[in-house]
């Protein structure tokens, strides 16, 4: 049974200089900026939430196939798929474009500066979820906004639940939109600033929209997480990681966890609570696709964190 995840798979590449923004820019002449930042240390790493979604997945012994548009520059991503196994039939090259791709600058302060470019993410919607063969359950995450539109009908159309995750790429979409979303999906999945752009823009309470879904997940950091399901709200506690280094990714790892317990068919309790350990594991490593955990290490941190077995 395969999972099949719609989003990006990006490049990201992060440097770091060693001062100061606010030593660089003149405010008063912030009209004429021209500034160039000298960043002696710089490391890609592999992103896009649909890599990272599909990477966590893949941890936990699932079965994830990605959905996703690529340019002429992704061979050594594809190559990364291929070595841990998972698969790409539906990833699709796109002649003549990069593949997404994010520059972020951080400086002494831990300010960032980013430019994201969309490349052939932005014909993400030419992938069609009636070609996939098997899949039993599906995540529309961050991508192309005609892709997001097209592959959530598509899901819908084709009877296979999914999850509805926009993250950054909420704010692409009308009230209305988002409505058409909600009523599509079976599940959905936001941070609690997204959760309130998401009732800003739709006119509706948190509890109301949770009666258009299975599921409606809130991520809230470092306080953990709720799930409304059922008419009842389950209150996950955050799991205490090894180490605090690099929140890049523990969204999308949080979410492989969800992905993974839904197909299991577990309670929404044990749910949140394997996408709260996903997080914790992932947290504790540089970049969003570092971590290697065994499965038993997994469960081994699944069982300190719940006082329970996990498998």
């Amino acid at each position: 049974m395969s999972t099949l995840i719609c989003g990006s798979i990006a490049f990201d590449n992060i440097m770091v200089f060693h001062d100061r923004f606010k030593n660089h820019i003149l405010p008063e002449q912030i009209h004429i900026l021209n500034v160039a930042f000298l960043v002696p240390e710089m490391r890609r790493e592999f992103g896009g939430c649909a890599g990272n979604i599909a990477y966590n997945l893949k941890l936990l012994g699932g079965e994830p196939l990605i959905m996703a548009t690529v340019g002429d520059d992704a061979d050594p991503y594809l190559l990364r798929l291929d070595d841990y196994g998972i698969k790409r039939a539906h990833v699709r090259r796109i002649a003549g474009s990069f593949t997404a791709q994010a520059f972020i600058t951080t400086d002494l302060d831990d300010n960032q500066i980013t430019a994201f470019h969309p490349g052939a993410m932005m014909y993400s919607h030419l992938n069609r979820v009636a070609d996939v063969e098997g899949a039993t359950l599906g995540i529309v995450a961050p991508d192309g906004r005609d892709g997001m539109l097209q592959h959530a009908q598509d899901l819908a159309a084709t009877a296979v639940p999914f999850i509805f995750d926009p993250g950054q790429g909420l704010p692409m979409f009308s009230g209305d939109e988002l409505m058409n979303f909600m009523r599509l999906a079976n599940y959905a999945c936001f941070n609690d600033y997204e959760a309130k752009l998401l009732c800003d823009r739709t006119g509706r309470s948190l509890e109301q929209l949770a009666g258009e879904v299975e599921a409606l997940v809130v991520t809230l950091g470092g306080a953990g997480s709720r799930i409304y399901a059922g008419g009842h709200c389950h209150e996950i506690p955050c799991v205490q990681a090894e180490a605090v280094v690099d929140p890049t990714g523990c969204g999308d790892a949080y979410r492989a966890g969800l992905l993974y317990g839904i197909a299991a068919g577990w309670g929404w309790k044990k749910i949140g609570q394997l996408a709260a350990v996903m997080g914790a594991v992932k947290i504790a490593h540089r970049g969003g696709q570092n971590h290697r955990p065994s499965r038993d290490a997994i469960a081994e941190l699944f069982a300190r964190a719940f006082a329970a077995p996990l498998w």
